[in-house]
């Protein structure tokens, strides 16, 4: 950050009053805080919910004249399609977990005050990338020859790589039309689950050997884990909540929105997207 035309303000979106200092004579916000793991259910909301409402109100109060407020939602927010095919913006939301829902309500709290500052909400749907932690340990698992499978049933899943949200978030800016709107993201590709570690593979140049993991398994995982957590102090790497976004047999979405009103066209492909990740994390040791 040290060469970059940059000025740093620190604050805390759970602490309204320190917010201020940040929005004052900006034309735009960016809202990307958020977590995804946490050691207790309040957590995801007192962040993730009341933080964007805490966010929200700062610019009202200190910046009201803000030309756009973009929030970094997630495909959580709205679910699983239920029915087949893609999720759009205008179908019912159905969160699943409790990451789910608290984006989701930060949602409502940008459109409760969209008539009063113009608002647009992004719906990645799973975002990866260079730095990601999350991605980053299937790969190290890969890394060790091991493909594990954690469902018999067929699933079907959307992706976007992190610089095509980017591009997404710079398109929002710049689009008039765009207030008040929800948009899904992804690379416009359906993917099957079983099939992306074989690009992981081909990402890593190896063959790995696929591993089956009853249900149960994960779950009991899942629990111990939650378990654990409580006396570290660190949020789970795998909890409850996200086993049940796994077990979820469709997540598409469809991004014919986003093309349409903000002009959004992906440009990485899985494969190319996989493999900058990939080479990232050796660079920087981290496999």
């Amino acid at each position: 950050m040290k060469n970059l035309p940059v000025e740093l303000v620190e604050g805390d979106c759970t602490e309204r009053a320190s917010l201020g200092d940040a929005v004052k004579g900006v034309d735009q916000a960016f809202h990307s805080a958020g977590v995804t793991k946490a050691i207790d259910e309040k957590t995801y909301f007192e962040v993730n919910a009341k933080g964007t409402e805490n966010l929200i109100h700062a610019c009202l109060e200190e910046n009201p004249n803000l030309r756009k407020f973009i929030y970094l939602s997630s495909q959580a927010a709205a679910g699983p399609c239920q029915n087949g095919g893609r999720k759009k913006e205008s179908d019912y939301c159905e969160p699943v977990s409790s990451y789910g829902r608290s984006k989701r309500r930060g949602e409502e709290f940008c459109l409760e005050h969209s008539h009063e500052i113009p608002c647009v909400i992004l719906r990645p749907s799973a975002v990866y990338g260079p730095r990601d932690r999350d991605i980053y340990a299937f790969f190290k698992i890969l890394s060790k020859k091991i493909k594990p499978s954690f469902s018999l049933q067929e699933q079907h899943i959307s992706l976007c790589y992190v610089h095509d949200v980017i591009q997404a978030a710079l398109l929002a800016s710049d689009a008039k039309e765009s207030a008040g709107e929800i948009f899904f993201l992804s690379d416009g590709h359906d993917y099957r689950l079983d099939k992306i570690g074989d690009l992981f593979e081909e990402a890593m140049d190896i063959h790995a050997y696929r591993i089956p993991i009853p249900g149960w398994v994960v779950s009991g995982i899942a629990s111990f884990s939650e378990f654990l957590s409580k006396f570290s102090g660190k949020p789970p790497l795998i909890n409850k909540g996200k086993v049940e976004e796994m077990v979820q047999k469709n997540w598409l979405c469809d991004i014919t929105k986003a093309k349409t009103l903000l002009g959004f066209e992906p440009r990485f492909s899985l494969a190319e997207g996989l493999k900058i990740t990939y080479e990232w994390y050796r660079k920087e040791n981290w496999l």
